[in-house]
């Protein structure tokens, strides 16, 4: 019965979302008038207040609730897939510079047009996360500190191209791209939802699939090897679709910080260490989370607040108490 209430969280928040806005020229008994037409408890002709209805809801709130929620368990369920692969509880796509990467490939895409937005930011996000772990992989493991330096240094060096990129814009794209380094979902449309839900659920599926082989990954490659598992190999496997998602969020919306790092400890501490729980709680909480704060952040003001500043300023010191509960030293490694 738990379980059954928490899958439907989703379905719940969507609705309630769609009933939230800075319109005033929507009540909620037009709302709920509006979903009787549409589910057939009642009929009639419409007038201009369903018409109204009718255009805020299916054009500016549902393509904002739909991508929300997208985006939300593609970083989730990223952030989880990555911690499993690296075994390190403090790797998230930001922290490895995945975002930086994807973001600089976003901004490359959207300074020249010639270049696809999607498959730019693919590109550059996996060369990011594969220059992090290179450059921190030792003669045998990769070591907790020199991951997440070596995850700065490549975020520093793709916030570098980016800052160059905006530099060297045309002015009225720079705009354009400021605006979506700080990471926004006012501007989500049905082309933004239709051009990221394949490659999101796509990738989501694959690490759903791949939850299974997460466990013996996290494990170790002596174990991985022990039970016939190339690790290499299945490292990869992991990795593009971890990448995928993440990209493919920070494509449509920018950079939204700390969620793929916070929400997946936030699961394992319900569900425990199994990836083969945590993936699909992801997909689900990921999506949640980030619905009550994309909400949050469109009504707390007579302004919108970008998501991207609530979440680093939620996520940053839920952060901090990890890393003093990590008790991570220069010894340790």
């Amino acid at each position: 019965m738990g379980t059954i209430l928490f899958y439907s969280i989703p379905v719940f928040l969507i609705v309630l979302s769609l009933f939230v806005g800075p319109s005033d020229v929507v009540r909620s008994a037009d709302i709920v008038l509006w979903i009787q037409q549409k589910v057939g408890v009642i009929s009639g002709e419409q007038s201009d207040a369903t018409l109204m209805v009718d255009a805020i809801i299916l054009n500016v709130r549902l393509p904002r609730v739909l991508l929300t929620f997208l985006v939300g368990s593609a970083l989730t369920m990223s952030g989880s897939a990555l911690q499993a692969l690296f075994k390190n509880p403090l790797v998230s796509p930001d922290i490895l510079g995945l975002s930086a990467g994807a973001a600089f490939g976003a901004a490359l895409a959207l300074a020249v047009h010639a270049l696809p937005l999607q498959l730019t930011s693919f590109v550059f996000g996996l060369i990011a996360v594969g220059m992090s772990y290179f450059i921190a992989r030792g003669k045998r493991s990769v070591s907790t500190v020199s991951l997440i330096l070596a995850g700065i240094i490549v975020s520093g060096i793709f916030t570098a191209g980016l800052t160059f990129v905006q530099f060297v814009t045309d002015p009225f794209r720079l705009q354009t791209i400021v605006h979506w380094t700080m990471g926004n979902l006012h501007t989500a449309s049905w082309e933004k939802v239709t051009s990221s839900v394949i490659p999101i659920l796509f990738g989501a599926a694959w690490l759903l699939f791949m939850r299974w082989r997460m466990n013996v990954i996290s494990l170790g490659d002596e174990e991985a090897k022990a039970v016939g598992l190339n690790p290499e190999k299945e490292k990869v496997m992991i990795l593009v679709p971890a990448t995928l998602i993440a990209t493919a969020s920070v494509a449509v919306a920018g950079i939204i910080a700390m969620v793929g790092l916070a929400v997946p400890h936030m699961i394992r501490m319900v569900t425990g260490p199994d990836n083969r729980k945590i993936q699909p709680a992801a997909f689900v909480a990921g999506g949640s989370f980030l619905l009550v704060i994309d909400t949050i952040a469109r009504t707390v003001a007579t302004f919108e607040i970008p998501i991207g500043l609530f979440t680093t300023l939620i996520g940053g010191p839920f952060f901090i108490v990890l890393l003093k509960k990590s008790r991570m030293l220069y010894r340790e490694n």
